[in-house]
């Protein structure tokens, strides 16, 4: 089954990203989605996401667009377009896009994304 980038709304998250969930069994369980979800993530020039973990969700981040910096557990690194990242349960994140254009990210999430796993530190 397939979705189509212009009929998804976008959403701001409790991180503060705007994200569009192209696949999320919430709305596309009747497609055949059931165990993960696949977002776009958009973070403006000059904004930081806020800091948090997802106590079970495993999170793959893959950059599209822009560039950036993400604190990752104790680790603090530059992100750009082509870089992907997996994020493990229980680790604290967030992104700052320090470009000038949106900062882009595709976001798999297993299981699917929900703001209960949200938590904000």
């Amino acid at each position: 089954m397939k979705t189509s980038y212009q009929s998804v709304p976008a959403f701001v998250t409790k991180d503060g990203s705007t994200i569009r969930e192209l696949m999320h069994p919430n709305v596309h369980a009747a497609m055949g989605s059931h165990a993960q979800s696949f977002a776009e993530a958009i973070v403006e020039p000059g904004t930081t996401t806020l800091l948090h973990i997802h106590p079970i969700t495993e999170e793959i981040y893959h950059i599209t667009s822009g560039v950036g910096q993400m604190i990752l557990g104790e680790n603090v690194f530059a992100i750009a377009s082509g870089d992907t990242i997996v994020i493990v349960p229980g680790t604290k994140h967030c992104v700052t896009n320090t470009g000038t254009v949106p900062l882009k990210i595709l976001c798999a999430s297993s299981p699917a994304y929900s703001d209960e796993d949200t938590v904000l530190l």
